[in-house]
């Protein structure tokens, strides 16, 4: 049975899919969002989306992509922080709803979302980076934060030119203005 969800999360034709249907499956989620939204978990929402935000905003500042191993910022703590920034910056958004089965079915969806894609992408890095990426991923874990390494200098990297160049402050301002937009929805228009 795992597998076969495996296997489906990895079929080619079902990714392709997927791709060209995610702008049309947001659009969706905006509308159920923005009639379905309990006003009172907005500031709940909204931190929890913040917090991912931030994690993904820490990773586009740390992230030299395909050119050189990183190993700075919260890739010190974990192998694939930007996949957890953008689970909790997603269920901030589920959360709005305050329905716990769809909350538990995201988590669901995104732990075989995040497990298949981070092993296709991890064998790619291991063909373009090679043994230096090996040694890196002997030390670092792939999902959990090792919150002992907290101290490490390499730690607070953060390099808004790098931030920049990897587009992070588009992805700050299209969360700001979702939130912004819904809110004034929510409190103005029901």
């Amino acid at each position: 049975m795992l597998q076969a969800i495996h296997d489906i999360f990895n079929h080619p034709g079902a990714r392709k899919v997927f791709l060209k249907l995610r702008y049309v499956l947001f659009l969706a989620l905006l509308v159920i969002l923005a009639r379905y939204t309990v006003t009172g978990l907005l500031s709940a929402g909204f931190l929890v989306s913040l917090f991912g935000e931030a994690i993904q905003l820490w990773s586009f500042a740390s992230l030299v992509k395909n050119e050189q191993l990183t190993a700075r910022g919260p890739y010190v703590l974990v192998r694939n922080p930007m996949y957890l920034g953008r689970f909790f910056l997603i269920l901030g958004l589920v959360l709005l709803l305050g329905n716990v089965y769809l909350t538990v079915a995201y988590v669901v969806v995104y732990y075989f979302y995040m497990v298949n894609r981070v092993q296709r992408e991890e064998r790619r890095l291991t063909e373009l980076l090679g043994q230096p990426y090996r040694d890196y991923s002997a030390r670092v874990n792939r999902f959990l934060p090792a919150f002992g390494r907290l101290f490490d200098p390499a730690v607070r990297f953060f390099d808004w030119q790098v931030l920049w160049r990897n587009n992070g402050h588009w992805n700050l301002l299209a969360m700001l203005l979702f939130y912004a937009a819904l809110c004034g929805y929510v409190v103005y228009f029901r």
